[in-house]
């Protein structure tokens, strides 16, 4: 006891150090006298070093029962000293008449589940973090509208408190505010949809997937086994179009005549200009692939690639070509609540499907594990 009250007195990391511990082997939980130490000592980690601070914790975070670890964090009050936002998730339940099924609960579950990389083992930590200020109840339940992304907001003054690299950051922050968009692929998600879940998940895509496997904690093993069969599902078919993509050009083979043929002009470079303008934008996200001639010749009126087109011929391009930039395919519940983010994110009402009444309006609101965290 006098050992351990030394060494904490001469380096409160050792504290973090003692719950790595446990985090290797649960069975290694301290006597109750080195407990007493670490609730004396906790405040002091405010001021420890930064760097060896996030070591020690991403060195706790990568343990098996690292759950056991975190539990220990809330008992000692390291907890609130260091993330005074997850220990406000204590006894913050998810569901009216839940007591048990709170979000610290989920969150541990979540943490252990996860694959052992140290930021997405960070970002499953820090996941819920946004509903806590988010939780709202009414008659139909517990409601976290929005919590994604206020979660990222509120990392960013989590990440001041440890020595994170600017890219570490901005993966964990990704994560948090991302990690519902896979909740709401379905089968009936154009291929375009899937492209741009792609283009938007960019680098972060494994990365999401894999946190959004350990976020399903659903005891029912039908329910968790269809949850993982929906993300496989999406890894599955962007993987097929990433590679029917790399085989076929962006354009149709036919656009170069659509577009003489809409505004009237011969074969000329000006031709060659527009297919490689249309290229560019495909590759920046503004445009998608492979789409039909109409699409293309609409996007080059609306842009005016071409000079001295009549207005009622520009008008009527257009209109024969739609809405280039409207995403149709993404309407309803599967636009994100950021009136900026039209991408698939959190739900309309701002639930996550395992506590939503409102994913599907045919639903039975009985089913106590209709949905999933």
């Amino acid at each position: 006891m006098s050992q351990v009250r030394g060494l904490v007195e001469a380096d409160p990391i050792v504290m973090i150090e003692i719950a790595g511990a446990i985090a290797e082997d649960e069975t290694r939980w301290p006597p109750e006298s080195v407990t007493e130490v670490a609730v004396e000592h906790a405040a002091r980690l405010a001021d420890a070093d930064k760097d060896r601070l996030r070591a020690a914790i991403e060195m706790m975070l990568m343990g098996r029962d690292v759950d056991v670890a975190l539990e220990w964090l809330h008992v000692t009050q390291i907890l609130p000293v260091l993330f005074p936002e997850l220990a406000a998730t204590v006894n913050l339940t998810q569901e009216t008449g839940r007591q048990h099924k709170d979000v610290w609960a989920h969150t541990k579950q979540v943490v252990r589940q996860t694959v052992s990389r140290p930021l997405v083992r960070w970002a499953a930590l820090l996941h819920d973090i946004g509903k806590v200020p988010t939780r709202t109840f009414t008659d139909e339940g517990v409601h976290f509208h929005g919590h994604a992304e206020v979660g990222a907001r509120m990392f960013d003054r989590v990440s001041q408190r440890f020595g994170f690299a600017r890219d570490e950051r901005h993966t964990i922050r990704f994560l948090v505010r991302h990690h519902l968009r896979t909740n709401q692929y379905s089968e009936q998600w154009t291929d375009s949809a899937v492209r741009r879940f792609h283009r938007e998940m960019a680098a972060h895509m494994r990365d999401l997937l894999d946190l959004s496997r350990a976020d399903i904690t659903s005891k029912r093993p039908g329910r968790r086994k269809t949850l993982l069969e929906q993300i496989s599902a999406l890894s599955d078919r962007v993987e097929r179009l990433v590679e029917a993509d790399a085989k076929l050009p962006p354009l149709p083979s036919g656009v170069g005549t659509a577009i003489m043929d809409a505004f009237e002009i011969a074969p000329s470079r000006l031709i060659g200009d527009l297919k490689r303008a249309l290229e560019k934008a495909i590759d920046s996200g503004e445009l998608e692939a492979r789409r039909e001639d109409a699409y293309y010749v609409a996007y080059i009126a609306r842009q005016d690639l071409v000079p001295h087109v009549d207005p009622e011929k520009r008008d009527a391009i257009i209109a024969a070509g739609g809405d280039v930039n409207a995403p149709d395919d993404l309407e309803g519940p599967n636009r994100g609540v950021d009136p900026e983010d039209p991408s698939p994110g959190v739900l309309s009402c701002g639930h996550d499907p395992e506590n939503d009444p409102c994913v599907h309006r045919d639903a039975d609101p009985d089913d106590p594990d209709l949905h999933r965290h």
